[in-house]
């Protein structure tokens, strides 16, 4: 993806049979257009014909990450510290999975959100997956 000019920010293979879909979600620093996602599927689609890594049908996909985008990295969670997250855990902690709550500090190992009970730090073995919270109305201000 590098190679294209563009930094794959989650790779994510759900379903079965002809049902199942290969997306992928691309960035980069001005943005993603649609001619992005056309230029991208092109060449993954391409590399997938000739090295066909996936033995059963699947529709591949490609997307921006959008507003609500996935925070998968450690450099992600960085980026966006002072947002609203979203995270769900693997297991329950405090007798919960989902915690929603500014992103306040992130390492190469945890992250801290201030959540309406108070801080609470979450290793990423903990996480399993998480996303930005968008914020329409400074979205909004912007255009």
């Amino acid at each position: 993806m590098e190679g294209l000019g563009y930094e794959l920010v989650l790779l994510e293979f759900q379903g079965t049979g002809r049902a199942a879909i290969l997306r992928l979600y691309i960035d980069s620093p001005g943005g993603i257009a649609v001619g992005d996602c056309e230029r991208v599927s092109r060449e993954v689609a391409a590399t997938l014909d000739v090295e066909d890594p996936i033995t059963t049908a699947y529709q591949l996909e490609v997307s921006s990450p959008g507003l609500d985008r996935p925070l998968v990295t450690p450099s992600h969670y960085q980026r966006f510290i002072g947002e609203q997250v979203k995270v769900q855990l693997i297991a329950p902690r405090d007798n919960r999975r989902k915690w929603l709550g500014v992103l306040v500090a992130a390492s190469d190992a945890e992250i801290e959100i201030a959540a309406a009970e108070g801080r609470v730090t979450l290793s990423y073995a903990e996480i399993e997956r998480a996303r930005l919270v968008p914020d329409f109305d400074r979205e909004l201000a912007k255009s």
